[in-house]
């Protein structure tokens, strides 16, 4: 075994904890002033230095930089103004419960101001000590910054606790902002009509980064410091080695699957950071294989092996078969609707894979019991096999790969997926 080199080492250190640090992620996509960063910070910290009160929802999918976004301009704002914000977390997975929300709402204030917390108020108590609060701090010229992540859970049932959040919010004396935070895009029509009269609508929404943000990211991670500890010749050849990486094409294609994967920034740091845990420290630079060897090792997929693995040339046909139906926008369809697709490529291709109905039945529910494929409801149970609608579990990207591994599959079918 070779000796492992020092420098390596420290670079390897040193990229898993930028990997790590969602604030090294976020600050480099935050330079642009029509950033959700710029955008947001302004709102906030106009409201603050205004004396107004204001209402925001941010909206994406998980993992694409919401909350840590968030919490980066929390911590700049209460450097900025340590003495005029307090910050009030509530997660609706925790507190969607009217009478818990409210008395974590007065838990936290409590312990912000130095007050006494009675863990035996009732929920009317805690909800006039947060309206009380509310009025104090406005008279105060102190900001209240309330933070609702999983915003639409706390959407659910009566939602008294947003009503009177925001209905207190339309005192002149008052002074919040209210920050709602989820993965829903209609997170904001699920408000009764009470609450969404009183909400201000702006909504923020973070979105995939592009091509170019994704290059620039990747090269911003991956690149070490060349005015560092590190060996300035070392530094410098190995951001040479990282860029000529990044512009092979194989690389491409390795980014372009993980993005259609899922294009969230959180799951190209995750892959990120299995690369340079796979990284060679007796050479000291990484290598393409090495995000060849994490892309394979950080998605698995059990639906794609099993097409490879365990299904029958019948079997692929009737997956194609129905691919090919939604395709067509054929919203419902069952066995008996597969089989017309099976004939008509039969007879239009004239191919050799032809096989009885009764035979086809037998693939078709292998497929349902390998979960390649299933009923589209769960009524029904009294209907044969064959008249009860279906849907595919599988993606066209994953029925493609799955296709062009498989050693013995037809031209045919591929030659169907492609069009």
């Amino acid at each position: 075994m070779g000796k492992e080199n020092p420098a390596a080492e420290k670079a390897s250190n040193l990229l898993r904890s930028r990997l790590c640090d969602p604030n090294f992620v976020v600050k480099h996509l935050s330079d642009s002033p029509d950033s959700n960063y710029s955008k947001l910070k302004f709102l906030v910290s106009s409201s603050v230095t205004e004396a107004c009160n204001n209402s925001i929802l941010l909206l994406g999918p998980r993992g694409s930089g919401k909350i840590a976004v968030l919490e980066l301009i929390l911590t700049d704002l209460l450097l900025e103004y340590p003495d005029t914000i307090s910050v009030i977390k509530l997660n609706g997975l925790l507190h969607s419960d009217d009478c818990c929300a409210f008395k974590e709402i007065a838990r936290q204030l409590c312990m912000e101001h130095q007050l006494l917390f009675s863990k035996m108020a009732s929920f009317d108590d805690n909800s006039q000590f947060m309206i009380e609060m509310l009025r104090e701090c406005g008279l105060a010229h102190k900001t209240i910054i309330f933070v609702l992540d999983e915003f639409d859970l706390f959407a659910q049932g009566k939602q008294r606790l947003l009503y009177s959040l925001l209905d207190a919010m339309q005192s002149v004396t008052s002074q919040a902002v209210v920050i709602g935070v989820s993965c829903r895009l209609d997170a904001d029509q699920l408000l009764e009509k009470r609450v969404r009269s009183r909400f201000s609508h702006r909504k923020l929404l973070f979105l995939p980064p592009s091509k170019e943000d994704m290059q620039r990211l990747l090269e911003h991670i991956l690149s070490l410091p060349v005015d560092s500890s590190l060996p300035h010749a070392y530094a410098v050849e190995f951001n040479k080695k990282i860029k000529n990486i990044l512009a092979d094409g194989r690389f491409k294609e390795i980014v372009n699957t993980l993005v259609n994967l899922d294009s969230t920034v959180n799951h190209l740091l995750r892959f990120l950071f299995l690369a340079v845990s796979y990284m060679d420290l007796e050479s000291g630079f990484l290598s393409f294989e090495n995000f060849k060897t994490a892309l394979s090792n950080s998605h698995r997929q059990p639906k794609l092996e099993c097409i490879k693995a365990d299904c029958s040339i019948l079997e692929l046909y009737i997956l194609v078969c129905m691919k090919r139906l939604e395709v067509k926008e054929q919203n419902s369809y069952n066995f008996n609707s597969v089989m017309k697709e099976y004939k008509s490529i039969h007879d239009s291709f004239q191919t050799s894979d032809y096989y009885s109905r009764n035979v086809c039945l037998r693939a078709f529910e292998h497929l349902l019991q390998r979960e390649l494929i299933c009923f589209t409801d769960n009524r029904g149970y009294s209907q044969s096999v064959e008249f009860r609608p279906v849907k595919l579990l599988i993606s066209s990207i994953e029925l493609h790969q799955g296709l062009k591994s498989y050693c013995s599959c037809p031209v045919i079918l591929l030659k169907l997926v492609e069009r």
